[in-house]
């Protein structure tokens, strides 16, 4: 019975360019070294955090900015902003966003 197509329940994902980070509970050297080998690949990577993994996130970027000075890497946009999540008693709460978009230098 081995099937080469995936069951209803199972999703298909699309292998594209990853260009985010999505910065969470790892250690923080997980997430420049991850951000540095996607920067190798491409010309921007963007890290993204919501709540309280936003000063991670600025602290991912300040590493790579700062250790990596020789490297020319700069921090281009930086958006914020807030989504409304909905929690598991039923009520809504605002939590805050951060993108950080880093450019590889030319």
């Amino acid at each position: 019975m081995s099937d080469t197509q995936p069951q209803q329940n199972q999703q298909v994902f699309k292998e594209g360019p990853r260009d985010a980070i999505y910065i969470g509970k790892k250690p923080l050297m997980a997430y420049v070294t991850s951000t540095l080998i996607q920067l190798a690949n491409q010309p921007k990577v963007t890290i993204k955090a919501r709540g309280l993994s936003i000063g991670r996130a600025v602290d991912v970027s300040q590493i790579i900015l700062k250790r990596m000075e020789n490297a020319g890497y700069t921090i281009g946009d930086v958006r914020i902003g807030s989504e409304t999540v909905h929690s598991e008693d039923g009520r809504t709460r605002n939590v805050s966003t951060i993108e950080i978009e880093v450019n590889r230098a030319s």
